[in-house]
């Protein structure tokens, strides 16, 4: 547990880099007003945010509250996990939920769901289900490839009615990877579930004033991401 705010920390500089994904490995902590390189002090989770009072120490500038929210957002998957699991499984639900999490923050921010993450999510879906049920393997196989078609159905219908794109690939593999984890049996509470988050989440920015279009992008695939979590910890709802 003690490592998940520091997992936290390396899922903030992949979100942030997401976009120029070869500097995720390579690239020096800077502050982002001053270009002032970080040292080790300003980089323990949550403590040098909390010792700096959300400000750089170089430039005074405040730095936001990112980095303690996916830090904290990741002891909170960790210690989620810890209380569903046990034994190894309790490590890939974490290894599914960070990976989530940085999913989910990277396409709320850049509308962006990048390969480097979906397809190893795909893969490793498929492996931990080998390890734990062999005869389970057929349907979370079919899983992602329904998740995948599904989302390219979706994308072509809406394509031939409104003219234009609407749901992304990224979407696609994404909803491959839930499947991958849940089984096909799981996709359609995935779905449900990452539809009235979406829902709710448009209701609300138009309770808060905002205006609220049939044209606004909206970051589905972090709403799918929720939803992925939520069947994947209890299972695909059921009726009655």
């Amino acid at each position: 547990m003690l490592l998940a705010p520091i997992i936290g920390s390396f899922i903030g500089v992949v979100v942030l880099r997401a976009p120029r994904a070869r500097t995720i490995l390579f690239g020096r902590s800077a502050c982002v007003f001053c270009d002032h390189r970080l040292t080790p002090r300003d980089l323990i989770p949550i403590i040098s945010w909390s010792a700096a009072r959300g400000r750089c120490r170089y430039c005074g500038k405040p730095t936001g509250v990112f980095y303690p929210f996916i830090e904290l957002a990741a002891l909170a998957l960790a210690v989620w996990s810890a209380l569903t699991f046990t034994g190894w499984l309790m490590w890939a639900s974490c290894l599914l939920g960070w990976s989530l999490l940085a999913l989910a923050a990277i396409d709320f921010r850049f509308y962006l769901l990048p390969d480097f993450l979906t397809f190893p999510l795909i893969a490793a879906g498929l492996f931990v289900t080998w390890i734990a049920d062999r005869s389970e393997v057929p349907g979370h196989a079919a899983g992602a490839v329904l998740g995948l078609a599904f989302v390219v159905a979706v994308r072509v219908a809406y394509r031939s009615l409104r003219g234009k794109e609407g749901m992304g690939l990224g979407d696609a593999k994404l909803l491959s990877a839930a499947g991958a984890w849940v089984s096909w049996t799981g996709l359609p509470s995935v779905v449900l579930l990452g539809a009235l988050a979406a829902l709710s989440f448009v209701l609300f920015k138009s309770w808060r004033g905002r205006n609220v279009s049939l044209g606004d992008r909206l970051p589905f695939g972090t709403f799918l991401c929720l939803g992925t979590w939520v069947v994947w910890l209890y299972g695909p709802l059921v009726a009655g």
